[in-house]
């Protein structure tokens, strides 16, 4: 089938170039066939991932997942009416008869259509990019009908319904929470948190401290908690994240100090001994995109997925996480705990340690003041881990949709091919895997973190313990659309 076809050149020129922002640049369709494509995978995703790469860093979970989610959300509720039971989440558009409508066509110009009217309030600055989507595969953006007897009005009205049931969910898309009229400012915090540390002066070594970073141009930025209303978002599958809780990650609090060191030198260790394949781990599960997203195209290419079972196993994986994110964020507000690198140049001040000494330079002797872990540390509090949890997540809704831990995922990486290491690392040419299960690929996926140098082992543990029962809860509200068991 073309349609597989499609899939796999776009799923091997990824694994060759080693980057998937610029593949995926360089990768929309223009030859798109309605017919035997996939409109997400071939065109709507190749146009979204830059867009979303001059937004936020693609290891930006927040953001990435809550606007990979919305996107899902729209093709999943664009196509319910073709499908012989499903419901829309955030509409309920009829259901076309079988015997006149019922066409990859339809479903594809459908995701095209629901993809633009949500994109458009989305992420407004990049309209042009979306009207060059839509023209690109010759698709009018001016039609704005809603008849729902055709494709086009099913999706204009698919996408309309979702972006407005999304955009006053907590997260403050609008930048407008406490009445802001002009100058808006999208995801800003309104919480009113503060972090006890400054990025020069770690008041309490127990509670996070935001960092000092700089791209090394002379430029210098002070952390800020990324999204931290992510805690009170609406979720998809539950009512509220204070059911799911973690125990006090005891080891953080300094007076527990002969714990806290332990946990501190751990990550040491590992730092110290990074071979190549643990790096290119680290960097790989860092992109979520490139980690959960491909590993999710993966399955629709071996397990040969339809274009139906695509959209639903794709929104399925996203919302798991993004209901994932939701606790996690709601329990890393309520620790505000302290990173590894924090912890570790609090204890060792001007004290020698071994360590990732920056690019090229190796493991080497440095004071403990200036270590740093291999990954750039993210802009949230530690624990518990939200990779972890996104990793536990995913793989227990896959379990769950295809009835099976069966994965066998691996991933080609050429030589020079990191980003943190450009042109030195890998050495030579590996393969990172195969991942033969869910199970495997999520105990890897969770580890990357501790492998990066941004997480404590306790993180690790309980992220996962918090989110496997979510993507179970996930599970049981797609398949409740899908089978159309729906108020």
């Amino acid at each position: 089938m073309r349609y597989v076809l499609g899939i796999g050149i776009v799923f091997s020129a990824f694994m060759m170039s080693g980057s998937s922002e610029r593949t995926f640049a360089q990768m929309p369709n223009p030859n798109f066939d309605f017919d035997t494509g996939n409109a997400g995978i071939e065109v709507i995703i190749p146009t979204v991932i830059p867009a979303l790469a001059q937004t936020t860093g693609l290891n930006d979970a927040p953001i990435i997942l809550r606007h990979t989610t919305l996107i899902t959300n729209a093709w999943f509720d664009a196509i319910a009416p073709y499908h012989p039971t499903a419901v829309g989440v955030y509409s309920r558009l009829g259901r076309r008869p079988a015997g006149e409508a019922v066409t990859n066509r339809n479903k594809n110009i459908a995701m095209f259509y629901s993809s633009y009217r949500l994109l458009t309030r989305l992420m407004p600055r990049f309209t042009t990019n979306w009207r060059s989507m839509m023209l690109l595969v010759h698709l009018d953006p001016n039609d704005a009908s809603e008849n729902l007897a055709t494709p086009v009005g099913i999706g204009n009205a698919a996408g309309r319904q979702v972006a407005a049931a999304r955009e006053r969910d907590g997260m403050n898309q609008l930048g407008d929470e406490g009445g802001a009229v002009f100058n808006r400012r999208p995801y800003e915090d309104y919480t009113n948190y503060r972090p006890v540390n400054t990025a020069y002066t770690l008041f309490l070594p127990s509670r996070w401290q935001p960092l000092l970073t700089t791209p090394g141009n002379g430029t210098f930025t002070i952390q800020q908690f990324i999204t931290p209303q992510w805690s009170i978002t609406r979720p998809y599958s539950y009512d509220r994240p204070d059911r799911f809780r973690t125990p006090e990650p005891s080891a953080s609090n300094i007076l527990h100090f002969q714990d806290y060191k332990a946990q501190a030198d751990a990550v040491i260790a590992v730092q110290a001994g990074l071979t190549d394949m643990e790096k290119m781990i680290a960097e790989l599960f860092d992109n979520k995109i490139s980690s959960l997203g491909f590993s999710a195209l993966f399955i629709t290419l071996s397990r040969g997925l339809s274009l139906d079972e695509f959209v639903h196993y794709d929104f399925l994986t996203n919302a798991a996480a993004f209901d994932g994110g939701i606790a996690t964020w709601n329990e890393k507000y309520r620790f505000d705990a302290v990173r590894p690198v924090s912890a570790i140049r609090f204890l060792y001040g001007n004290r020698t340690v071994s360590g990732w000494g920056g690019p090229g330079k190796g493991t080497v002797r440095l004071p403990g003041r200036e270590w740093r872990s291999y990954l750039n540390t993210a802009n949230h509090p530690e624990y518990p881990s939200g990779s972890a949890c996104f990793c536990a997540a995913h793989a227990q809704a896959s379990r769950r949709y295809l009835g099976s831990d069966s994965f066998g995922w691996s991933v080609p990486t050429p030589a020079g091919s990191s980003a943190i290491e450009p042109g030195l690392t890998p050495a030579q040419d590996i393969v990172l895997g195969p991942w033969a299960t869910f199970t495997e690929f999520e105990q890897v996926c969770s580890q990357s973190r501790v492998l990066g140098g941004v997480h404590f082992t306790a993180a690790i543990e309980e992220g996962q313990k918090l989110c496997r029962p979510i993507g179970d809860l996930a599970f049981e509200f797609v398949d409740r659309h899908i089978k159309g068991n729906v108020n």
